[in-house]
């Protein structure tokens, strides 16, 4: 008599289990029998196991979320099988490990034949809980935040840090003269000089142009589509010199500048910040953390049998992105949300921004060569993020991947969401400015501030791997030494925040959760 010692792992998270579960293991004879524990002879080495779901007595189905099944052999071999899934519905699940000899011998070619499987959502009761570190001094905000100083460092390390781009040559459409910037500039420089220095950048938000809106609250709100050019000083502070609110130029559109009346200036700014929130919440945020993670998911899921180690590699990274996108779908671009453009122009500006978007865009070292920032002094979310990039890259490529999209997804399902996941005000209750108005009259009620503001437990940081989805001693090494260089990356950002009077703490690991998750 042969006896199998079989574990069945399951997730805290699942409640009190009335189906009943059977296994089947199948071995290396090509024979398939069902047996329970005990067996009248040994099976010889395990290929895989079914998990067969069916019902128990009189009690309704419900679903199971299964960790990991191990199997013992009468030898003393140990099989694991991770699962690390919902099972619902009556059904058998196959699931087998990936032989440890399969790797290192022909990197770059790991490849399958994907099965299509239905696509598995978690449950209600899986979502967003919401506190955990603070990545901005509220004290420094409130302190700093009318100065123009403070309104340039957000460009470089706020919660959009990929708008800014160097400018070498005016818009045809943004006609600043060298006497609007002069006195910003001062008498030994001119904006010619500082152009062809490098010194020069621009945040332009004309995807929001004839963006529809809608009405909140009762109230109808607005949006701008404004210009922004910005300058390094010498000393390496980023500072605006001048702000055009519209595309087109003219008296309905003045540019204004810091030599304006405090009040008119800080509302230009403000202006600014509320299309910087609508342009990050819907590209930034939206597409690129949360659209496009959608289709890293699905595609996982659907089209990778577990096995495969791309699976492997990609699903912890995407445990939370479906449900996450089922409450935004739900709650915040429904219907009657809170954000300005309503539901018509998301689905605008959504669709603009997708057609902007390129593949040099989704990698990181590309799109800071091509918005010529690799330059920009004081750019911590280019510093630390290359450097968890080139991490995520050394570790797929060590895993024998070949150079693809592999780097882009760990980086956009993890890091990209953490550096864009705040929020600022929601909207406006005036159309932009040509003339002097209260500033009161144009911020939007605080009851839709609030909405944006939200804080996340990180329950998983980057690097941290639970669910024993790779079994083999090649793999867990690689995965060892990519969590060695974030804990390395993490003191570097720790010695250089401690002589920064602003920490920037964003693409901190300990911070970077490792799904998509708010």
């Amino acid at each position: 008599m042969a006896i199998y010692k079989v574990q069945v792992a399951t997730a805290r998270l699942t409640g009190l289990q009335f189906d009943t579960i059977f296994i089947t293991l199948v071995a290396a004879t090509g024979k398939v029998r069902e047996y329970k524990v005990p067996s009248k002879r040994a099976l010889g080495p395990i290929l895989l196991i079914r998990l067969h779901k069916e019902p128990y007595s009189f009690f309704p189905e419900n679903m199971w979320y299964c960790n990991t099944v191990r199997v013992t052999s009468p030898e003393g071999n140990t099989y694991c099988f991770p699962c690390y899934r919902w099972i619902q519905g009556y059904r058998t699940v196959e699931l087998s490990p990936l032989p440890s000899q399969s790797w290192g011998e022909n990197p770059g070619v790991l490849s399958c034949s994907p099965p299509c499987s239905n696509h598995q959502t978690p449950p209600p009761g899986i979502g967003v809980l919401f506190k955990g570190p603070v990545c901005v001094s509220p004290e420094y905000v409130t302190k700093h935040w009318q100065e123009d100083a403070f309104f340039g460092y957000q460009y470089l390390n706020g919660f959009n840090p990929v708008l800014i781009r160097k400018c070498t040559a005016l818009p045809e459409n943004f006609p600043v003269t060298q006497e609007m910037v002069a006195g910003s500039l001062g008498e030994s420089t001119s904006l010619q000089e500082e152009l062809q220095r490098g010194s020069i950048y621009i945040a332009d938000y004309k995807l929001l142009e004839d963006i529809p809106t809608t009405k909140v609250n009762g109230h109808q709100q607005y949006i701008a589509a404004p210009l922004c050019l910005l300058h390094q000083k010498p000393s390496g502070e980023v500072v605006p010199l001048a702000i055009q609110l519209s595309q087109h130029p003219g008296p309905d559109s003045p540019i204004f500048l810091p030599s304006d009346s405090e009040w008119l200036w800080t509302l230009a700014k403000t202006w600014v910040r509320n299309s910087e929130f609508h342009l990050h919440e819907v590209t930034s945020h939206l597409l690129r953390a949360h659209l496009l993670a959608e289709v890293f998911a699905v595609a996982t899921q659907r089209q990778l049998p577990m096995c495969h180690p791309l699976y492997k590699l990609l699903i912890p990274h995407v445990r939370f992105s479906i449900h996450i996108d089922v409450l935004a779908r739900t709650f915040l671009i429904s219907p009657g949300g809170a954000i300005a453009t309503g539901r018509r122009g998301l689905a605008v500006l959504l669709r603009k921004a997708l057609e902007n978007l390129t593949y040099r865009t989704l990698c990181l070292p590309d799109d800071i060569q091509e918005r010529g920032v690799a330059s920009l002094r004081n750019y911590y979310y280019r510093d630390d993020g290359l450097k968890i990039w080139h991490s995520a890259q050394k570790l797929s490529l060590s895993l024998g991947f070949v150079p693809g999209p592999h780097p882009q997804s760990l980086f956009w399902l993890s890091p990209w969401l953490c550096a864009v996941s705040v929020s600022v005000s929601l909207a406006c209750r005036a159309p932009p400015l040509s003339a002097p108005v209260p500033l009161l009259s144009q911020i939007p009620r605080e009851n839709l501030s609030c909405l944006g503001v939200i804080r996340i437990d990180f329950d998983r940081p980057l690097g941290t791997y639970p669910d024993e989805h790779f079994t083999e001693h090649g793999p867990k090494q690689l995965m060892a030494a990519f969590q060695d260089r974030l804990a390395e990356i993490s003191q570097e950002i720790e010695e250089r925040n401690r002589s920064l009077s602003l920490s920037y703490n964003y693409m901190y690991p300990p911070n970077i959760e490792n799904s998509t998750a708010i």
